[in-house]
Formats: structure tokens, sequence, C-alpha cells
């Protein structure tokens, strides 16, 4: 789990980093006054499309690891291999469709704004590709092999960046053109960066072949399962993980379609005021978040297969500790990042976005980095029930939270604005959670005793560490300021860089005098332990 999980890990959170980088000469190249509205079209064509390629995948990565993985335990390789091929000519088929169906429907998706119009029609060309592409990658994680998903997803990641602020520098300052169509030229980035990405895991497979040729060889060729039998294995496998995998995404649009309607309701502010701070808690801080909410989709994909061993295998004893362990590494790592980043707030908010809406912007950064534990706990829990085939029963727990977010919605956002999205989000997801590990906890098991302990440290250790940067950061800041703009971008990543490190060493003193890494990471870190020469 900790070999896999540091691939996808690595993987996702340089990707994401990438991702939120980009922001800084992005803002930058539109300027104070288009940046606002920019982003915003920016993160409601996003959404859309987001929802949209889960549908389009359809859930069938995940499905391809889970069975797979489900085959090569019982050596069975050759099903596996073919399932991936007709799993190929299924992502094709339904690409195209949500495609099709994404640019013809975008006049009705525009909520209001027919700018958007253009935004769905350049992410309806990424639809095409990424399902191909992202069921490779479910067919090497079934491997339990990372590296590959790693790799592509960074190498996308990185021509994503690379295209949009050329594309975007090239329109608004050497042509002069129309900021819309930069957007959309930053948006038609995400397929560029898919046709890189499937090259790569294109290159992965090519070298694999007589690898792969070889465990097809040495199988046990018991078993015989027709096509039909293969799809609707897919099919019934990939429809939970539609659902549970467009969880957070279903979460954006309720706020995306319900947040202006009730903020003109409840308050006098113009639309472009709402557009403003719709952009800073749906698109500024989310990118942020985003960053520490994939540490647990790294997680997540790695423990798929795991558990889906496990339970091919009827190990109960690996249920238990794959579950318990899932939730202890979740914990170790997503605890402490979003206290660090919560209480790095300030300065990293005006790293990426400047001073514009300054103290608005770090407090929504501030209480999203919270918000992100419930989410990165049901991509984790979620995920969990899904290698154990409790796909309907999570499905259902998820309908619950949904409702639980519908219920909360209005009230909320009536009386506290933005915060209320976010708080109903909590909600939602903490209803969902409770449920899910409830059920997961009579059905398998826990190690509640090792559970309880390491999780009640790892929140005090992250308690310390929290008031350690945050007191860093307004000592920091009193220092800079008797001398230069501490508020400058330079300045404030110069203290979010320090900030961090000082909390981040406290955290890390912490684990390692308490021996909880040992228990979580392994004895390995007991080099770094001597090294730093803690007792």
């Amino acid at each position: 789990m900790l070999k896999g999980s540091a691939w996808m890990t690595v993987g996702s959170i340089f990707s994401r980093i990438l991702g939120a980088l980009y922001i800084i000469p992005w803002r930058l190249i539109f300027g104070v006054s288009l940046f606002p509205i920019a982003n915003s079209l920016y993160t409601q064509g996003y959404n859309i499309y987001s929802f949209v390629l889960i549908v389009a995948i359809a859930g069938i990565p995940s499905a391809i690891a889970k069975q797979v993985a489900h085959y090569n335990a019982l050596n069975e390789y050759g099903i596996g291999v073919e399932l991936y091929k007709k799993g190929l000519i299924l992502a094709i088929i339904t690409g195209i469709i949500s495609a099709i169906v994404l640019w013809v429907s975008a006049p009705w998706l525009t909520n209001g704004d027919d700018n958007v119009i253009p935004i769905i029609h350049s992410l309806a060309l990424a639809v095409l590709i990424i399902p191909s592409m992202s069921l490779t990658r479910g067919f090497f994680q079934g491997y339990e092999d990372m590296v590959p998903s790693a790799i592509s997803q960074f190498v996308e990641q990185l021509a994503r960046v690379i295209y949009m602020l050329i594309s975007a520098f090239v329109i608004l300052k050497v042509l002069h053109g129309d900021w819309v169509t930069a957007v959309a030229h930053s948006t038609f980035a995400a397929c560029v960066g898919s046709i890189f990405g499937f090259i790569i895991l294109g290159w992965y497979y090519w070298r694999r072949r007589d690898y792969y040729q070889e465990l097809i060889a040495n199988s046990n060729h018991k078993l015989e399962v027709p096509t039909r039998h293969l799809y609707g294995q897919l099919i019934s496998q990939a429809t939970p993980f539609i659902i549970l995998g467009a969880g957070v995404t279903i979460f954006s649009l309720i706020d995306q379609f319900t947040f202006f309607n009730i903020m003109r309701f409840a308050t006098d502010l113009s639309n472009g005021t709402l557009q403003v701070q719709y952009a800073i808690f749906a698109g500024n801080a989310n990118k942020l978040t985003m960053i520490i909410v994939s540490l647990a989709s790294s997680l997540a994909i790695t423990v798929v297969p795991l558990l889906s061993e496990a339970f091919t295998k009827k190990n109960t004893m690996a249920l238990k500790n794959h579950f318990s362990n899932s939730l202890i590494l979740f914990e170790f790592v997503m605890v402490p990042a979003a206290f660090g980043m919560a209480a790095i707030a300030g300065p990293l908010n005006r790293t990426f976005y400047g001073t514009a809406n300054m103290e608005f912007s770090s407090n929504i950064l501030s209480f999203s980095s919270i918000q992100a534990i419930p989410i990165g706990l049901f991509v984790v829990i979620s995920s969990v029930m899904q290698g154990v085939s409790q796909n309907k029963r999570a499905v259902k727990f998820f309908a619950y939270g949904t409702v639980a977010k519908l219920v909360t919605q209005f009230p909320l956002v009536y009386f506290f604005g933005s915060f209320g999205t976010l708080i109903s989000t909590i909600i939602g997801f903490v209803v969902a959670n409770v449920l899910m590990i409830v059920s997961l906890k009579h059905d398998f098991g826990i190690e509640k005793n090792k559970l309880e302990k390491n999780t009640t440290e790892i929140l005090l250790y992250s308690l310390i560490m929290y008031f350690v940067a945050l007191i860093a950061v307004y000592a920091l800041n009193e220092f800079f300021g008797l001398f230069t703009n501490q508020l400058s971008s330079i300045m404030s990543l110069v203290v979010t860089v320090l900030a961090a490190i000082a909390g981040g060493f406290v955290y890390v003193y912490f684990v390692l005098k308490s021996r909880i890494a040992d228990e979580v990471l392994g004895n390995r870190v007991a080099g770094l332990r001597n090294k730093l020469r803690i007792k």
C-alpha cells in the first residue's frame, strides 16, 4: 500500500501543484481587471466538464483495476487482458457519445452566461480521449503498478499548463484578442494534455507487453468468461464508481446552480460581485485544497486492488488490516496537510491570487482547508467500500449525504453566504462518511484501539503544528513588514515556505519522537530519527 501510495501521491501531488502554480502567470497575463471574471468562467466550464467526464469514464478505470486484480489473484491473467481490450472499445464509444452530448447541450448549461458556451465546446474535445486514457491507467493499477499512472498524470498536466499559458499570452498580449477566446484555449489545453498522457501510457504498455504475455502463458486457463459477461461485469462494477467518483463534482455543481439564485434572493450584491465570490470559493480555494485532497485520492486508488484481492481470497484479517491502515495512513498525511494549509492560508492565498479581496479570500481558503478532510475521507472510504463489493450500499449512503447537502444549502447560504456552501458540503460528506464507516466496521471489523490511539496523537500533533505555523506567519509578516512590502507575491511566498517548514518540522519531530511514524511507515524511518538525533 505504501509503495503504491508513494507513486500515486508523487504523480497526483506534482500534477495538482502544477495545476495550482499555473494560476500565478495566468493571473498576470489576464491582468487585475480580467482575471476574476476569466477565473469564474473557467471554473464554471470545468465543473460541468468534470461531471460529464466522470460519466464518460463511467467508473471504468477503478472497475478495471478491481476486476483485473480479481482475476490476477485467481491466476487468470488472460481474462484481465481481455477485459482491458473489451473495456477500451467501451471507453471509445462512451467518449464519443459524451463529447457529442456535451457539445450539443452547451447552450442549456450556461447558468445565464453565454460566454460559457465556447468553454464547454473546447472541453468536449478532451472527453473524446480521456476515457481511453483513464481505462489504461486502471489496467496498470490492477497489477498494483502505479508508476505509469503517476508519470502519465504528471506529463498530462505539464503539457496542459504549457499550452494554456502560451495560448493565453499569444491571444491577449501578442494578438490583443478576446479574453473569452483566451479562456477557451486555456480549457482546450485539457485535450492537449490528455494526448501526451496517453502517449506515455502507450509507451509503458509496449515496453511490458512481453511480461504480460508470459503471465498469460503461465495462467491456470480454467476460467472462460464470455464477452457479454465481461461487458456486464464492467458496467455493473462501473456504475457505482460513476456516482461515487462524481461525488465531489456533484456537490460543486449543486453550489454552481444554487449559489447565484440564493444570493440574489438574500442580498443586493451585483452579478459581478457574485461572480468574484463564486470564483474565490469554487475556483481559487478549490485549486489549492484539491492538492491535499489528491493525497486521499492516491490512497483510494491504491487500496481498491488490495482490498479486492483480500476479498476474493476471503482473507478477513487482511480486510480488517487494510481498512484500518487506510484510515490511519489517510489521517497521518491528510490531517496535518489540511491544518497546515489553514495556518498559512493568508500568505499562500496572496502568493497565488494577489491582494484583491485579500481578507475574504484568505478566510475562505482557511475554511476550505478544513473542509478538505471530510472530502478526502469520502474519497478513501467510498473506494474501500467498492473494493469489498459494497457498491450499492456506498451509493445509498452518498445519496443520504447529498440530501443533507441539499436540505442545508439554502438556509446556510442565506445566512452565511459563500461560507454556507462550504458548511453544507462538510455536513453532506460527514453524513455519508459516518454511515460508510459504521457499515464497514460492522461487516469487517476495525482495529479500534490502534485507530483511536493513532487518531488522538495525529490530531494533537497537527494542532500543535497549526499554532506553530500560525505564529510563524504573524512573526514573519511583522519582521518583513519593517523593511519591505510583506503583502507582495514574492514576500508572501517566502513567508509561506518558512512557516510551512517551521510547522512541518514540528509535526515530523513529534511523529518520530512518539514512534507513530514507525507504525504507519515502517521501521525504515528510524534512520531519519537517528539523523535528526531524536530519541
